[in-house]
């Protein structure tokens, strides 16, 4: 695609899609993964990685029309299209695609699997851990669809919300966070048996996880919010030196029009 569209794929969006990748790999791939159930520091970490930098990295990569050229002709045409046309499949794209539905659905999946006896039930049971982690990716995805507007998406509200969007989904992380970082007791008690790796007490791994959540998703949602911000500065700057020339021009017709009729 590359050779026959140089510009359609800028190298920028190929890094951010393999880092991407890489993080999803570094969460549930790499050795990281043999200590959830031992740290909880490490757990967190596992879902910044899932659901606040590896979805935005990946969407940024601008994946879709690579996947979908990767596909035979034939199974392209004749199955993937009519699918992605059909009306069922064009009502659930607008359902997931609102802001709000990704708001809300990445604000109960974080509430949801951080309830004490959902989270130790996934780290009982692997195949709800490794469901755990699927939903964290999803609906990272989903939540970070509206911010990036991959192609071919269209924004379904208007650019200054996304601010206020960014800044909205701070809230429940920041109550999750807070609630474990100023707790008297360790919340979940598998943390309690589990081996010592540092010289860290089951109470001090859990407050360390809550300030690192807490710090970096802030970090992570506010540093897009002032990009965007700025962007829209930038463009209402560009745009009123315009718009008063277009006013001065009419006003100046407008003159010339009266002076013309006078005269008449």
């Amino acid at each position: 695609m590359r050779s026959a569209f140089p510009g359609l794929i800028l190298p920028w969006r190929f890094a951010a899609y393999i880092t991407g990748i890489i993080c999803v790999w570094i969460a549930i791939g790499s050795p990281l993964n043999a200590f959830d159930d031992a740290l909880l520091t490490v757990h967190m970490v596992q879902h910044l990685l899932l659901m606040s930098i590896a979805p935005p990295l990946i969407l940024l990569g601008a994946p879709q029309l690579p996947l979908l050229h990767g596909l035979p002709q034939f199974f392209a045409r004749k199955i993937v299209g009519p699918v992605l046309r059909c009306s069922l499949v064009r009502r659930l794209e607008r359902i997931a695609g609102n802001p709000a539905f990704c708001w809300f659905a990445a604000a109960i999946a974080l509430i949801g699997w951080h309830i004490p006896a959902i989270f130790e039930l996934a780290l009982r049971w692997p195949w709800l851990h490794q469901l755990e982690h699927a939903c964290f990716l999803g609906t990272g995805l989903l939540f970070w669809w509206p911010v990036v507007q991959p192609w071919p998406s269209a924004p379904r509200w208007p650019v200054w919300s996304i601010p206020l969007y960014l800044f909205c989904a701070t809230l429940p992380c920041d109550a999750l966070s807070a609630f474990l970082a100023f707790c008297d007791r360790v919340v979940y008690p598998s943390y309690l048996s589990a081996p010592r790796i540092f010289a860290w007490s089951p109470l001090a791994d859990q407050q360390f996880a809550a300030a690192l959540m807490w710090v970096a998703v802030t970090i992570i949602l506010v540093v897009p919010a002032v990009i965007v911000t700025t962007h829209i500065l930038a463009h209402r700057e560009e745009r009123e030196p315009h718009e008063l020339l277009t006013q001065l021009q009419r006003i100046a017709s407008q003159t010339h029009e009266s002076s013309t009729h006078d005269v008449s």
